[in-house]
């Protein structure tokens, strides 16, 4: 297969986050292949039943390649025309997975060595493979994480803070609002106040951004609500402990502030020769806490259309983003 045949084919197989099965097992014949052609090794490193990270080394590696095989729902089939590739994982992160092998391929066949390649569960939901990969370190001194940065190499992406508040009261007749305790016109009282939240600003990274997701509560129109409950996204540019405790206090006893993933913020490294960004998403790095060694993020695509009905990646990047790859690898050994 050419690089774009290899890139539907991998978009082909269904790889929501969960049920990543198939993905492994197409992806390690890949590198088995690679492994017995090359003299080198590969595996399948359980993580969770049916969900397995995917290791494959030539040598011992000094850069590490690495990114995620799962997918954010619904799946959509491949298709292309003369200058993109459609379908669910096009950029986020099939292509990236299909430029890295075909880089790999050909920095062994130029006889390179000390060379290793990481494919990891769960990026969409949360970082679980990431996670165990940071368990079983294999000596890597640098990880090139791929994520749809358009070929443009970030110098820093930025965290997230996901937070539920959850407000109680006491249902009435709304005829007779003064015997109830309304647990909507709390939560209401304390979104306003997050709202007015001064968050951090980073230099490099930016301003912090709030999402208030989802609202809901009551029982009924004609009855004083008992409960409310809202999702907050919170995208970081630091620890996020500062906002955290800035919820906290605006929810002044009106609201419970239940913690439910908190990803800090990540500056990262540069090398001379690559166009660089910044990015507001986040990634498996902090997960890997530096286990894999220095991280750098970049690859093909745009996250602009990932997520979406539209998810496409340009063949020009695609083919781009072997060559940088190989530059990539070459410089940092």
């Amino acid at each position: 297969m050419d690089l774009f045949e290899l890139t539907r084919s991998l978009v082909d197989i269904e790889s929501i986050t969960g049920n990543e099965e198939r993905m492994g097992q197409a992806l390690f014949a890949h590198l088995s292949e690679l492994a017995a052609r090359h003299g080198g090794h590969a595996e399948l490193v359980p993580v969770e039943p049916r969900r397995s990270n995917l290791f494959a080394c030539w040598g011992d590696p000094v850069v590490t390649l690495s990114t995620h095989i799962d997918t954010v729902p619904p799946f959509y089939p491949s298709r292309e025309d003369s200058d993109h590739i459609w379908g669910r994982g096009a950029c986020d992160t099939k292509g990236i997975i299909a430029a890295m092998l075909f880089a790999v391929r050909e920095l062994l066949e130029e006889g390179r060595r000390n060379i290793g390649m990481l494919f990891v569960v769960g990026e969409e939901r949360n970082s679980a493979g990431a996670i165990a990969a940071a368990k079983t370190p294999r000596g890597s001194k640098f990880l090139i994480n791929g994520e749809p940065t358009e070929n443009k190499l970030a110098l820093g992406s930025k965290g997230a803070l996901r937070l539920e508040l959850v407000a109680s009261g006491r249902m009435a007749h709304s005829a007779y609002p003064e015997l109830g305790e309304s647990a909507i016109e709390k939560l209401l009282d304390v979104l306003e106040s997050v709202r007015h939240i001064r968050l951090p600003v980073d230099k490099i990274l930016g301003a912090s951004t709030l999402n208030i997701g989802t609202l809901s509560g009551g029982r009924a129109p004609n009855v004083i609500a008992d409960n409310a409950q809202a999702e907050l996204f919170i995208r970081l540019v630091d620890d996020g402990a500062a906002t955290l405790a800035a919820v906290q206090q605006a929810a002044n006893g009106k609201a419970d502030v239940r913690e439910v993933l908190t990803i800090p913020a990540v500056h990262l490294g540069s090398l001379p020769g690559f166009d660089t960004t910044i990015v507001a998403y986040t990634t498996d790095i902090p997960a890997f806490g530096g286990a894999w060694g220095q991280p750098f993020l970049i690859g093909p695509g745009s996250i602009h259309v990932a997520h979406t009905a539209d998810e496409r990646i340009p063949k020009k990047q695609l083919l781009e983003a072997v060559q940088i790859y190989k530059k990539m690898v070459r410089q940092l050994q």
